[in-house]
């Protein structure tokens, strides 16, 4: 429970000494990264499938999920560094917009990445994406990937698994602290 802080406990680093959700422990299985989790969890439950089954459309689906982790996720710190300097700040919205220029390119038409069927790539670009609108991303420049955000967080899954503002907020929180502990510690080096 991320509110009570059991990430940061004795218990919790012995599963991930990294401090990071998600961990999944399967029997003796310890399972860390959500990219890995997400491949686990369809190889281990087939149905329904998350995963096309045709080469071209396995390598789209990596290459969005990929880009997410890469482009989008690795963008996160510079928006919740409060002190950047405005250059840093539109070097970062520069580097979100053509990532999700790409995304969109990659949809197309399409309902989902996956064609019409959800997939791993929307969930993980799902993922990335809300956090970044709940930090102030704006999708107004990208009407594919906002209708396609509005599709995915309509989901009843996707609003039973969604943070609620609290978890929002105590991540948030966590994720300045550990910022700010590693740009000390860069300081003093």
């Amino acid at each position: 429970n991320p509110k009570e802080g059991e990430q940061l406990k004795p218990e919790f680093l012995s599963l991930n000494p990294f401090h990071h959700i998600p961990v999944v422990v399967d029997g003796e299985l310890r399972i860390l990264e959500s990219l890995a989790i997400l491949d686990y969890l369809e190889a281990k439950y087939t149905s329904p499938s998350l995963m096309p089954q045709e080469p071209t459309k396995i390598a789209k689906m990596r290459m969005v999920q990929m880009v997410t982790t890469n482009e989008l996720i690795t963008k996160i710190p510079a928006l919740l560094i409060a002190s950047n300097s405005p250059k840093s700040d539109e070097a970062t919205s520069k580097h979100i917009a053509t990532a999700l220029d790409f995304l969109s390119e990659q949809l197309g038409d399409s309902a989902y990445f996956g064609g019409d069927y959800l997939s791993l790539a929307d969930i993980t670009a799902g993922a990335a994406l809300s956090l970044l609108v709940r930090l102030g991303v704006e999708l107004k420049e990208h009407p594919a990937m906002a209708a396609w955000h509005e599709r995915i967080i309509a989901r009843d899954s996707w609003q039973q698994t969604e943070p609620d503002d609290d978890s929002f907020k105590i991540w948030k929180k966590w994720v300045s602290l550990m910022l700010k502990r590693r740009q000390q510690q860069m300081a003093r080096t």
